[in-house]
């Protein structure tokens, strides 16, 4: 456990080394899409509501039984995991959450699909970004996926539809029923094979002006691997890293693929745009 906090350390030091600001894009939508992910820091009303299920999820000491279907946890690899456990380390963080939230406002999608609803935090972020949007979730674990319904009931989300079942079974009905992706987050295997695999599948869907959300590109080697592969995909002609997530795009305005790290500007107040720097890699 000790190894793999200090390679996370060192795999976060090597992104923020690369990492550029606000002050280092030119394009009109990086640097909407900046403006819009890392420099917006205004409150909403769905935060509070969110945040204030986690305070209550992190006081949930409830056993579920965990079916894990992917790479499993590096915190917890026990089949019987605490509600609040759970919480703990596998949901998205509030600045993870916010940021979802914010990338749906930004992208407006009419559909949404995410691979691993977990306790529906992620899924709520997303769902109130774009609450007109159709909200499809699917989730491996059949207590976690009922516990989640729940969640979705008691705050009242109604674009939010849960699927309980795998990724291989669920996937391609949730794609057809779709008919398009405008947004994909993929968060629930961690393995590199079949993130390949899945996001093949939901490219057979996706257009121009959408966007692939992989999270965790930088939990393992293997899933670095699977991240850089992914940004070198014929159809990607931008690729942003955040470090918990990645982003693909598809956007063909771009003449030559652009591949580059982005960090909110208060992290490196010093860099105001000096010393630019060609960002593709």
């Amino acid at each position: 456990m000790l190894a793999w906090y200090w390679q996370q350390g060192r795999r976060y030091w090597q992104y923020y080394r690369q990492a550029y600001t606000q002050y280092d894009v030119h394009s009109p939508f990086l640097s909407a899409l900046v403006a819009a992910l890392l420099e917006d820091r205004r409150h909403f009303y769905a935060f509070e509501d969110i945040e204030k299920l986690r305070s209550q999820l992190l006081q949930n000491h409830r056993l579920l039984h965990i079916h894990d279907y992917g790479a499993g946890s590096k915190v917890n690899p026990s089949t019987q995991r605490q509600v609040s456990n759970i919480v703990r380390h596998s949901a998205v963080s509030p600045a993870g959450g916010q940021l979802l939230f914010r990338l749906a406002q930004f992208c407006k999608p009419t559909t949404m699909l995410e691979m691993g609803t977990s306790l529906g935090i992620s899924t709520l972020y997303l769902a109130n970004g774009a609450s007109s949007a159709r909200l499809i979730s699917i989730e491996g674990c059949p207590d976690v996926a009922m516990l989640a319904q729940r969640h979705f009931e008691a705050l009242e989300q109604v674009n939010i539809e849960l699927r309980a079942g795998t990724f291989q079974q669920e996937l391609p009905a949730a794609l057809r029923d779709l008919q398009r992706l405008d947004l994909l987050l993929l968060d629930g295997d961690h393995r590199a094979a079949p993130t390949r695999q899945y996001i093949a599948q939901c490219l057979l869907y996706a257009h121009e002006s959408s966007v692939f959300v992989i999270a965790d590109i930088h939990w393992s080697a293997e899933m670095e691997a699977a991240w850089h592969d992914l940004c070198h995909h014929p159809r990607v002609t931008l690729s942003v890293d955040l470090f918990h997530f990645g982003l693909l795009f598809f956007r063909p305005e771009n003449r030559e693929p652009l591949h580059i790290a982005l960090i909110a500007k208060r992290y490196k107040p010093w860099r105001l745009g000096f010393f630019y720097r060609d960002p593709a890699i």
